[in-house]
C-alpha cells in the first residue's frame, strides 16, 4: 500500500521565478538591441508596402490617362500605333506573347531543374556535385544582353534542324507548322528563356532538397525502399512548396526578360498560330524597343501595358502562395 500510494502522488510543482527573475527577463525582452530590430524589421515592411503602393499607383495614373486618349480596346486590339490621331493601340498580342512564351519556358526549365537538384543532392559524389552546383550559380549571374547575344548567334542558326523535325513529325497540329521562315519565333524565345531561368529553379530546389529530414530518408532506407521510392515518398512531399517557390521565381524573370526576348525575336503585332512562325511580342520586350523615341501619349501606353504586366506577376504570385498554402501539410516547414 505504502509502494501504491508513493507511485500515485502528483510531482511537485514547478518552482515559480521570483520577482527579481520576473523584472530581469521583462528587461531582457525590452532591451535596447531588441527594440531597434524590432523597429528596423516593422519599418522595412512599412516601407515596402509603400513602395509597392506609390509604383501601382503611378502606373494606375499614367495608364488611365493614356486608356482614356485610346480609340480601340485596350485588352483586345492587335495594333500598337500610338501617332495616329485618334491613337490605336492594344496589349492583345503582348499578353498572348508573353503568357505562350513563359509557358514554354516553365515546361522545358521546371523538370530539368527538379531533375539537376535531385540528382546533385541525392546521386552525384561530393566531389563532382560540388563543381556542378557552382557552374550553375555562375549561369544564375550571366546579364540577360548576353544570353541574348549567344541566342541570336548561336541558338537561332541551329534552330531549324528541331523546327524542320517539329514540322515534319507534328506539323499536322499547326502548333508546329514551318514556313522556312527565320527561327525567330515564340519557341525560340521559350527555349532560350527556359535556360535562363534554369539555374535559379535549379539552385533553390538543391538547398530545398538539401533540408529533406535526414532520419526519415533513412527509415526508408532501412525498411528497404529504393532510392527513387525514397525521393518519390520522403523528398519530393517535402520540398514541393520550396519547387512551387522556385517556379515562380523563374517565371517571374520569364515574365519581365526584356533585351534577350528583344534580341531573339521578329516582333510583329499578329498572333501566329503556329509556334514556329516569327511574329509575336512580349510586354517588356515592347517596352524596350518603343520606349526611347515615343511620344509623351506614346510612352503613357507603355506605361498602360507595363501596369498590366504588373497585375499578371501580382496574380501569378497570389496563387503561388494559394498552392502553397492548400499544400502546407506536405511542406518542409511542418515536418
Amino acid at each position: 500500500m505504502d509502494i501504491t500510494t508513493k507511485n500515485t502522488e502528483a510531482p511537485p510543482p514547478a518552482p515559480q521565478p521570483t520577482e527579481a527573475e520576473q523584472k530581469r527577463a521583462a528587461r531582457g525582452a525590452t532591451r535596447p538591441g531588441d527594440r531597434i530590430f524590432l523597429g528596423l524589421s516593422r519599418g522595412s515592411g512599412i516601407l515596402l508596402l509603400v513602395i509597392m503602393a506609390a509604383i501601382a499607383g503611378f502606373l494606375t495614373y499614367r495608364a488611365s490617362i493614356a486608356i482614356s486618349k485610346d480609340d480601340a480596346n485596350f485588352l483586345t486590339t492587335f495594333e500598337w500605333n500610338t501617332g495616329l490621331l485618334p491613337p490605336k493601340f492594344g496589349i492583345a498580342v503582348l499578353a498572348f506573347g508573353t503568357v505562350v512564351s513563359s509557358i514554354i519556358a516553365m515546361v522545358i526549365a521546371v523538370p530539368i531543374a527538379v531533375a539537376i537538384a535531385l540528382f546533385l543532392t541525392h546521386y552525384a559524389p561530393r566531389r563532382l556535385s560540388g563543381p556542378i552546383a557552382y557552374v550553375i550559380d555562375l549561369l544564375a549571374a550571366v546579364p540577360s544582353i548576353v544570353y541574348g547575344l549567344w541566342g541570336a548567334l548561336i541558338l537561332v542558326p541551329h534552330m531549324t534542324g528541331l523546327f524542320g523535325w517539329l514540322d515534319k513529325y507534328l506539323g499536322w497540329t499547326g502548333i508546329f507548322s514551318w514556313q522556312q521562315g527565320a527561327p525567330r519565333s515564340m519557341l525560340t524565345v521559350g527555349v532560350l528563356l527556359a535556360i535562363m531561368i534554369l539555374p535559379i529553379i535549379t539552385n533553390v530546389s538543391r538547398e530545398v532538397f538539401r533540408q529533406a529530414p535526414q532520419m526519415i530518408e533513412e527509415a526508408a532506407l532501412a525498411l528497404g525502399a529504393t532510392r527513387w521510392e525514397v525521393i518519390r515518398m520522403a523528398v519530393l512531399p517535402f520540398g514541393r512548396s520550396g519547387v512551387i517557390s522556385a517556379s515562380m521565381l523563374g517565371l517571374g524573370r520569364a515574365l519581365g526578360e526584356t533585351m534577350a526576348v528583344a534580341t531573339v525575336l521578329s516582333p510583329t503585332f499578329d498572333i501566329q498560330a503556329s509556334l514556329l512562325d516569327p511574329g509575336g511580342g512580349t510586354f517588356a520586350q515592347n517596352i524596350a524597343s518603343k520606349f526611347s523615341e515615343a511620344s509623351e501619349l506614346g510612352r503613357d501606353a507603355l506605361i498602360a501595358s507595363g501596369l498590366v504586366l504588373f497585375v499578371i506577376t501580382l496574380l501569378v504570385n497570389g496563387a503561388a502562395r494559394m498552392i502553397i498554402a492548400r499544400r502546407k501539410e506536405y511542406s518542409g516547414a511542418n515536418a
